[in-house]
């Protein structure tokens, strides 16, 4: 008995060895982010809206994909705020290829990921903005190309969620938002630095090597297709990047992760399977995993 708690208290004392030295590296963009994505949330939120909205007296063509991409991009609401937004733009007149790009790049990325994703590197986080900012292109050009004087949105059965910031009292508005942030992410958070701490301690460096090294295609299926069952915050998977890009992923599989990851969240796909209905939805999975794969290996080329 006394040999079995040894070898017990060895083990914990290694994987809390994995556990602390990566939540020391990271704990300052979780903190970063939250306080970043707050700040967008009760401060500039509208401002961003309103801007998309603006959107709607400007006659760019197809061109207005790429401003609404960005204004995706800089959203801080998550996918149940995004679509009620999205529904109300639609009901004044927003082109369809325009909300496509508006809600693509938001479900993939918004300022608070952005700062977690520093922690990863220059190049990991270049690769995630870059291949997200094109994902949300691609999806308004194909929604312009197949989708052109037709319904491709349908938001009559979506009841979206009441803002919760409503406090007369911006900084305790800000307080309020910033703690919401702390409780949502927290644990997802904390889990991904165990789940982090567990590979480094139990999985080979040969293995990961073997498995997500390089940029074969096999490397970035599997990274994309993993990314469908692991995906649960985007604060939790930053430490599992971080400690497979340490332990030999490369950059195309994790490239493919970062999109198909957040596009297949399970709150995610329960909001557009609502808007979408079964069919769309069926050509939005197989979109995301096609971009994924394409994306993974062109991130190899340049990379």
């Amino acid at each position: 008995m006394s040999e079995v708690w040894t070898v017990l208290r060895r083990e914990l004392i290694y994987i809390w060895y994995f556990f602390e030295i990566q939540l020391r590296q990271i704990f300052v963009y979780w903190v970063m982010g939250m306080a970043i994505g707050s700040l967008v949330s009760v401060f500039l939120k509208d401002r961003i809206h309103g801007l998309f909205a603006g959107m709607q007296k400007k006659k760019w063509g197809i061109l207005g994909i790429i401003p609404a991409c960005l204004l995706g991009i800089a959203s801080p609401l998550c996918m149940y705020g995004t679509v009620p937004v999205a529904a109300a733009f639609r009901k004044q007149g927003m082109r369809e290829d325009w909300l496509a790009a508006f809600m693509m790049a938001s479900i993939l990325l918004n300022p608070q990921l952005i700062i977690y994703s520093a922690a990863l590197g220059t190049a990991a986080l270049a690769v995630r903005v870059i291949s997200c900012f094109f994902c949300g292109i691609s999806a308004g050009l194909l929604v312009h190309v197949f989708y052109r004087g037709r319904e491709f949105f349908g938001f009559r059965d979506f009841a979206g969620r009441e803002s919760r910031d409503t406090h007369p009292s911006l900084p305790v508005r800000y307080f309020l938002n910033f703690m919401r942030n702390v409780k949502a992410t927290g644990p997802y958070f904390l889990a991904g630095i165990g789940l982090s701490a567990l590979f480094q301690r139990y999985v080979p460096q040969d293995l990961m090597i073997r498995v997500f090294g390089g940029n074969e295609a096999w490397g970035v299926l599997m990274a994309a297709t993993i990314g469908v069952p692991l995906y649960a915050c985007g604060g939790g998977t930053i430490p599992l990047l971080q400690s497979w890009l340490l332990e030999g992923m490369s950059l195309g599989s994790a490239c493919a992760f970062m999109i198909t990851g957040p596009a297949t969240k399970i709150t995610n796909l329960g909001a557009l399977k609502i808007c979408l209905g079964w069919k769309r939805f069926m050509v939005y999975i197989l979109f995301v995993m096609l971009f994924a794969l394409v994306s993974g290996l062109l991130t190899g080329l340049f990379f």
